[in-house]
């Protein structure tokens, strides 16, 4: 299994809207794919990631984080629930040549959530799925064919500038 079988969804963002009414240190996002298709809106965290307007986002969405494309699990018939509670940064943990490199050592913020629901679209032929990653959320709207990879599941919300 190769890394790009693990990966859902992957797409580069401007970010058209940025609001911080709310909370401190949480702001959301909106933003638009590079090919105009697809549309983010995204909680971050501006403590670990500070963004702005115009700035560009690399965003993956992935079921594991190992390079290899295998799902995060200890392979001795852990469940995904009890290694997603162990936190992404434990992966390597244990393993030996925990030196190696997994896919969030690419990005600047890491989450993992759960892909929970989806919609279909404002104009009928788009889909809107919904992610919660400990109660920060994003929605991506964007047409069937680039979204289908995504189904209810655990996921790994990766971005880099």
């Amino acid at each position: 299994m190769s890394a790009g079988d693990a990966q859902l969804f992957e797409d580069t963002f401007t970010v058209t809207e940025y609001e911080q009414s709310k909370y401190d240190r949480v702001a959301r996002l909106t933003g638009t794919s590079t090919d105009n298709q697809t549309e983010l809106k995204l909680d971050v965290n501006i403590e670990l990631f500070p963004c702005h307007v115009g700035e560009t986002l690399q965003v993956v969405l992935a079921t594991s984080l190992s390079l290899d494309g295998n799902r995060d699990e200890d392979g001795a018939g852990g469940s995904a629930a009890a290694e997603a509670a162990k936190g992404w940064r434990d992966v390597r943990a244990g393993v030996a040549g925990a030196e190696e490199s997994t896919l969030a050592d690419m990005y600047d913020y890491v989450c993992h959530g759960k892909i929970y629901k989806f919609e279909d679209g404002s104009d009928g032929q788009t889909i809107r799925a919904y992610i919660s990653f400990g109660g920060l959320l994003m929605m991506l709207e964007g047409p069937y064919k680039k979204l289908t990879p995504l189904h209810v599941e655990n996921t790994y919300l990766l971005i880099k500038k």
